[in-house]
């Protein structure tokens, strides 16, 4: 199931639209800001398919019945690219345990790449809530592999994985290995380059957030 919050929520459009601007772009503050802003935005949809309970809460007045998470998700992301996003998250999901994960593409002379994954933390995973966050989705390489050595803390009861842009490639590659999983975008773009970059996208989520990284 793909969720575009996008289609339905101007608000969302307008958030993407300056993400995607070149001049707007320049202003780190404001790209991360915005990254953020999707996350809280992204976690409010996403808690509305998550499982409730009742819960009685005391107030000055008497006793209010209240419909709240019957638990915490897990969020992931995959640095750095990823951290205004989950900081997004994070600030409506405030009391959830965390997981991150370096995976990095690998670039060739030949022009090929392959995907590497140095580092991960994570809490154990299994038959909890686990929300897996990346601004771009184009192959959907680093993001299955990011998913398979996930699994290995533990297999979730839902994966939901959150991007602002995916590629149709790389929605189809992730849910060819991991049918299960939801995804939750603000953008679909259909085209990638050779390089696996999505057009027209919105450039380097990473570069544009932190600054420019030297490349390999």
């Amino acid at each position: 199931m793909i969720h575009n919050i996008s289609q339905n929520n101007p608000l969302a459009g307008q958030i993407i639209a300056e993400l995607r601007d070149i001049q707007i772009q320049k202003d780190r503050m404001r790209f991360r800001r915005n990254m953020e802003k999707l996350g809280e935005m992204f976690a409010f949809e996403i808690g509305k398919k998550m499982p409730s309970v009742q819960k009685e809460v005391q107030t000055p007045m008497g006793i209010a019945l209240c419909n709240v998470l019957a638990e915490q998700p897990v969020l992931a992301t995959i640095l750095r690219a990823g951290l205004p996003l989950h900081q997004g998250l994070l600030n409506v999901f405030d009391h959830a345990d965390n997981a991150f994960v370096s995976a990095y593409r690998k670039h060739h002379k030949n022009g090929t790449f392959t995907i590497k994954l140095e580092y991960l933390s994570c809490p154990d995973l299994e038959d909890r809530i686990l929300l897996l966050a990346d601004p771009m989705l184009a192959t959907g390489a680093s993001m299955a592999l990011t998913i398979e050595q996930l699994f290995e803390q533990g297999i979730p009861k839902q994966l939901h994985v959150v991007s602002v842009i995916a590629c149709t490639e790389g929605i189809n590659e992730v849910r060819r290995r991991f049918p299960q999983a939801v995804f939750w975008t603000a953008a679909l773009d259909e085209e990638l380059t050779a390089k696996g970059y999505i057009v027209p996208g919105l450039g380097d989520a990473g570069d544009l957030a932190f600054g420019e990284k030297m490349q390999d």
